[in-house]
């Protein structure tokens, strides 16, 4: 049995929540490996919405198992609201929920150093979501970071301390007003709630748990163009967003990689800086926004909205081995006249099917234009009630990335989707 990869391949916001939700009924193991609460996984169902930024959102389906695992960086006090909250929805969190012992906790301190950072960039800065995400990788690769299984050692807080006082030592070089300890009772409160669930050594239960022939789905936060190595640096995160991350991030080898779900949205959206070639600055764009709501579920921020950028979704498609593609939010495209899909950029007067190396270079796009539609896509179940002018936009998109589009989600409800050909584990 091998593990199953669900990520996004854009800018993230792709709709990774829904799908993991949705897979998650025939997955008895949903494990998330990287990213912190930066990401905000959204969920719909039986009429009420749902927000999860560490949880994986396989929680709501009865009878899994889901795993934090060592990629991911966990703020407590987040991780416990969190949590409290699906408890009284009458969610059993503490039943269905393990961490791995490796996952590393942001502290308080690494907050305030994440928006220091930010704030001495001015307009260079990258659009961090000041939840201390990089602050806490950068003590996680400089070896000197506090991971979930520290917390049952009776020398934690000492260890607590000795990493704030590296943090106020390296805040002096800022110029930026800070309080250390107002959040520091919250933060051990939670430390405490944290020592309620299992902290598991979450390499060996995930092979143990291939060994006996079960299902493990691996869920992604973010998106690969935000990856640290292939993403559009530096407007990117901290962590390994692609398929290969999966790996590093919970334990288990290249080799057991099954299938790779790569989610895309049917036009794009980026938040906080960076390049995006297909932005739109006209009706079209603030169209876009509007009716697929396009608001930070973690930050609230208005995103920024585009054309679909095919060279960057076949870049991202490469760099993930993506086996099957989902398109989401096709409905938000319904009453659109004509539609544009970049196909190839302009750069230097030369015209290439390649994401450029540097961030800052100018890229014009060249567009396809196809036909729109008027076709309400929320209201349809099934594929023989698509429009003909929708079918030919998933064609293109088909004849362009070399992938069959699999799974087509018309809303944000569980019910609201389409699946274009049998789902078979083989």
């Amino acid at each position: 049995m091998n593990v199953d990869v669900v990520l996004g391949l854009q800018w993230g916001d792709e709709g990774k929540g829904k799908i993991v939700d949705y897979l998650a009924a025939q997955y008895p193991i949903i494990a998330r490996f990287q990213g912190g609460p930066n990401a905000g996984h959204s969920l719909h169902f039986n009429k009420a919405s749902y927000v999860l930024h560490s949880v994986p959102s396989g929680i709501f389906r009865e009878g899994t198992h889901n795993i934090i695992g060592n990629g991911v960086v966990l703020d407590p006090v987040i991780f416990e609201k969190e949590c409290r909250t699906l408890e009284n929805e009458g969610i059993p969190v503490k039943e269905r929920l393990m961490i791995s012992k490796r996952t590393h906790l942001i502290l308080p301190t690494h907050r305030i150093i994440d928006a220091a950072s930010e704030h001495a960039k001015g307009a260079s800065k990258i659009g961090s979501t000041l939840k201390g995400i990089g602050p806490t990788y950068m003590d996680k690769t400089g070896r000197n970071g506090l991971r979930a299984g520290d917390i049952l050692s009776p020398e934690f807080t000492d260890r607590f301390y000795a990493l704030k006082a590296k943090h106020l030592v390296f805040l002096k070089q800022f110029d930026y007003p800070f309080c250390a300890e107002e959040e520091e009772e919250a933060w051990f409160q939670a430390i405490d709630y944290m020592r309620g669930f299992q902290l598991i050594e979450a390499e060996y239960y995930i092979n143990d748990s291939l060994t006996q022939g079960k299902r493990i789905l691996a869920e992604g936060a973010q998106g690969a163009l935000l990856d640290i190595d292939f993403g559009t640096y530096p407007f990117v995160t901290s962590s390994s967003t692609t398929c290969a991350g999966a790996c590093t991030g919970l334990g288990f080898a290249p080799s057991r990689t099954g299938r790779v779900f790569g989610i895309f949205k049917a036009y794009c959206t980026r938040v906080g800086s960076g390049p995006f070639a297909t932005e739109l600055f006209d009706k079209d764009g603030e169209k876009l926004r509007e009716k697929g709501k396009e608001f930070g579920s973690t930050t609230g921020r208005s995103r920024r909205t585009g054309w679909l950028d095919l060279v960057a979704l076949k870049y991202a498609i490469t760099l993930n081995g993506v086996t099957d593609l989902i398109m989401m939010k096709s409905d938000v495209l319904d009453g659109f006249r004509t539609l544009k899909v970049a196909v190839a950029y302009l750069i230097d007067g030369k015209e290439t099917d390649r994401v450029p190396y540097d961030a800052h270079i100018p890229v014009t796009p060249i567009y396809k234009e196809l036909r729109g539609w008027d076709t309400d896509l929320s209201k349809i179940r099934s594929e023989e009630e698509l429009p003909a002018e929708f079918l030919h936009f998933i064609r293109f998109i088909e004849d362009s990335v070399g992938l069959p589009v699999k799974i087509l989600s018309v809303g944000p409800d569980r019910e609201q989707t389409i699946v274009r050909e049998i789902f078979n584990h083989g």
